[in-house]
């Protein structure tokens, strides 16, 4: 892409936030002061990744909140806790390193949030700094762009306060030797200024062998009161994490299942098993209050990341040998993620009716440099060697007694850079048509352009590229019979390029194909028991369409995976000494060649309470 269209499309995304700027300023009513003023409102009621001042009663989508006090009392330490209890998720093994998620049935390791602004690269997030949790679930590319298409998680980090000097530490201990240590400290400077301070530090142990790992992190974050209607947040996080690589144990040929009687041995490694992680990321939000109707935000985000994953794991199991063959792979990436978003939501009366708009747009600039090496055995030289089956596993020789070693530093599969840009720009509005039904409207546009660059031979050097231009509408029909009681219909799409969600690599033959298309029909009740007691049900129908190539060079569109379910979640207060979250869904679903998908439960079950 050439720096005149890069200036275009940044053009392309900034200049609708400019006008919205200039449209609040106009519809505004006399600033109001930003005096402090505390509002007792049940918990988990509304959504920042939403970006708009509706509660959730009123957003026709599944959506589960969960906060930063429920997660200490529970005792989470991440995001696949989490899953655990939400309906409609379960947890992939992301091969040991990554969080990796299915929402109804749709596996993805890049649907990841921090404040609304896209964080893609494959780690294990900690929840040390987060003020809460939101799951949101079915496709939805207005609000996040190209992705989501089965749903979406985004963490809200915890901001610096005005006024409020507090410290808090937390120290948590586990059966296995694992540690956690943690500091939230707030510090006001001034009537206008406050700085907070969030860090951690833990141990990981467990019952398996090898098992080990640090991680560490600090979020020092500031707060500024420019003036009486804007406030300026800024945020630097520093992320090192190293940990064990477990990727599982062998499968029999016969039956296709794990082998029981091995469940205790380690396909690896405890030298060559290992993930770690560098993350630098800084976030700069300005928000302003144009009037107690309209607000508007603006937010510069830039990450850093170097990873590094490295693994031995079973490839090939000879029962009556009792040997295992084992293969991996070392996968070192570098990325740096540029993002800037911006929206503004207001509320106002038109032609007799209410109305809720929010318009933004969003610019994305991603640059990653991916790196694949197979390993070489010094027994054989060549990329997968068998071992004798022992715990744990001597792989100072192979199965015929002949010495061994594995080295990750010559045998270069793939190298490859990737130049991502993005302009979107979305609107949608909430109209209240009378004081029992509301309709949801809205639309984004997205330009996503992507070249890959095979750099792997420096005498060969190719490249791939494909842009995108899509459409991804949403719309929803709301029906309150009663204040505390809502009835809903929707109906959403998103689309996941051909190239991935990691941008690894682009063939040529994907290169000329759309993207895959996921659209999510669902009608949904829910409930607000009491203030503290919420009841949220769904059924839902999701399916994706493929472009696919019969070799002939024609193009054709094919049904690909389509799942149909129900979930259900009630949640919080049922008696004053008891709090009760039960999650229950029920899936079904077939892929393209009328298959089961591979990572679909039948049924899922959650139960926690707390007396």
């Amino acid at each position: 892409m050439t720096p005149k269209s890069q200036n275009y499309l940044a053009v392309a995304a900034l200049v609708p936030l400019a006008f919205c700027s200039a449209m609040a300023s106009a519809m505004a009513q006399t600033p109001m002061a930003m005096d402090e003023v505390i509002v007792t409102v049940p918990a988990n009621t509304r959504s920042s990744a939403l970006k708009l001042p509706v509660p959730l009663i009123d957003v026709p989508q599944s959506l589960s909140i969960i906060d930063a006090t429920q997660m200490q009392q529970r005792g989470f330490r991440a995001l696949g806790d989490i899953v655990r209890y939400t309906p409609g998720l379960s947890a992939s093994q992301g091969e040991g390193h990554r969080d990796s998620i299915v929402f109804r049935g749709v596996r993805s390791t890049a649907d990841f949030f921090i404040d609304g602004m896209r964080d893609d690269v494959q780690y294990y997030r900690p929840l040390y700094n987060l003020e809460q949790v939101e799951v949101l679930r079915g496709p939805n590319a207005l609000l996040f762009g190209r992705g989501g298409t089965g749903g979406a998680v985004n963490r809200v980090s915890k901001k610096a306060r005005l006024g409020d000097p507090f410290q808090d530490v937390d120290i948590r201990l586990d059966s296995f030797g694992g540690t956690h240590l943690a500091a939230d400290v707030n510090l006001p400077v001034g009537k206008t200024t406050a700085l907070r301070v969030n860090a951690y530090g833990e141990t990981l142990d467990g019952d398996r062998d090898f098992y080990d790992g640090e991680r560490s992190g600090i979020n020092p974050t500031l707060k500024i009161n420019l003036s009486p209607q804007t406030t300026l947040d800024l945020s630097y996080e520093r992320m090192d994490h190293e940990r064990f690589i477990d990727r599982g144990i062998v499968t029999s040929r016969e039956t296709g299942a794990p082998v029981a009687a091995l469940r205790d041995t380690v396909f690896g490694s405890a030298t060559d098993n290992i993930s770690t992680l560098e993350a630098d990321v800084w976030r700069a939000r300005v928000t302003r209050m144009y009037s107690d109707k309209t607000t508007g935000a603006l937010t510069l985000h830039y990450g850093d990341y170097e990873k590094i994953y490295q693994n031995l794991y079973a490839d090939g199991y000879d029962a009556a040998a009792n040997t295992v063959t084992l293969k991996g792979y070392r996968d070192p990436t570098t990325r740096r993620n540029m993002i800037v978003s911006g929206y503004v939501s207001h509320e106002r009366n038109l032609a007799g009716l209410s109305h809720t708009l929010l318009v933004g747009g969003d610019y994305i600039d991603t640059q990653s440099d991916n790196y694949r090496y197979n390993p070489t055995f010094s027994s054989n030289n060549a990329k997968s060697e068998s071992f004798s089956i022992a715990r744990p596993l001597d792989l100072t020789q192979n199965a015929s007694g002949v010495a061994s070693s594995v080295s990750f530093a010559s045998d270069l599969e793939t190298r490859t850079k990737t130049q991502i840009t993005v302009a979107s720009v979305f609107l949608q509005d909430q109209i209240k048509l009378t004081d029992r039904l509301q309709v949801l409207l809205g639309a984004r546009l997205d330009r996503f352009d992507i070249t890959v660059t095979d750099t792997q031979d420096p005498n060969a050097i190719t490249a791939q590229s494909r842009k995108d231009e899509e459409i991804s509408p949403r719309a929803g029909l709301i029906y309150k019979p009663q204040a505390n009681v809502s009835v809903y219909a929707s109906r959403s799409e998103s689309f996941l390029p051909r190239s991935g969600e990691q941008f690894k690599k682009l063939e040529a033959s994907e290169a000329k194909l759309d993207p895959d298309v996921f659209e999510n029909t669902e009608i949904g009740l829910k409930w607000d028991i009491t203030p503290q007691l919420s009841f949220a049900s769904s059924l839902f129908d999701s399916q994706q369409t493929q472009a696919k190539d019969d070799g002939s060079g024609l193009i054709s569109t094919i049904q690909g995976l389509r799942i149909d379910g129900y979930e259900m979640e009630i949640k919080g207060q049922v008696l004053p000494e008891l709090m009760l979250s039960f999650g229950y869904t029920s899936l079904d679903g077939k892929t393209a060649d009328n298959e089961t998908p591979r990572e679909l439960p039948e049924t899922m079950y959650s139960i926690f309470a707390q007396y």
